[in-house]
């Protein structure tokens, strides 16, 4: 940080690779969402083209929620909530095989992914963001959800 204002790193393979994490960029995406309490997910990638994502907060806030749902995970069916805002500069790695949900704080929130595989619709899934199955507790009940996450089931876990 200087007169200029600031310069951080928001992906390094080498870095990655030093903490046992293979990541290559295949995709990169920019969300924006105008309105607090903006609900995106849950959304994952099904096999044969599961997904890592590097999920960085460029402006704004976010409370982020990753659940496991790789049947053969010791940690299957859990969850990991975090939250995290432009200033921290930090980003969240999201596992292959695990479910992406987010609820911005503040509006005008702007999230960057960055993801191992490509969008692939075919292989493009969801659940319901209050899936009772997983028992996430948000901040606050969203404001703005789409049809298509709105739309989504609880999940099928015997389609897992």
């Amino acid at each position: 940080v200087d007169g200029r204002g600031e310069f951080w790193r928001s992906y390094c393979r080498q870095e990655l690779a030093d903490s046992g994490i293979e990541f290559s960029v295949c995709q990169s995406n920019v969300s924006v969402n105008p309105h607090q309490y903006t609900l995106r997910g849950f959304h994952y990638q099904q096999p044969p083209s599961t997904e890592q994502k590097i999920l960085t907060v460029m402006a704004g806030a976010v409370h982020a929620v990753v659940v496991d749902i790789r049947p053969d995970s010791s940690t299957f069916l859990s969850h990991e909530t975090c939250c995290f805002e432009v200033g921290d500069r930090s980003s969240l790695l999201v596992p292959e095989g695990c479910a992406l949900a987010f609820l911005t704080l503040a509006a005008f929130t702007i999230v960057h992914y960055q993801m191992s595989d490509y969008y692939q619709p075919e292989y493009y899934s969801g659940f319901r963001y209050d899936d009772p199955t997983f028992g996430v507790c948000w901040p606050v009940e969203p404001v703005v959800i789409s049809d298509q996450d709105r739309g989504y089931c609880d999940l099928d876990l015997a389609a897992l």
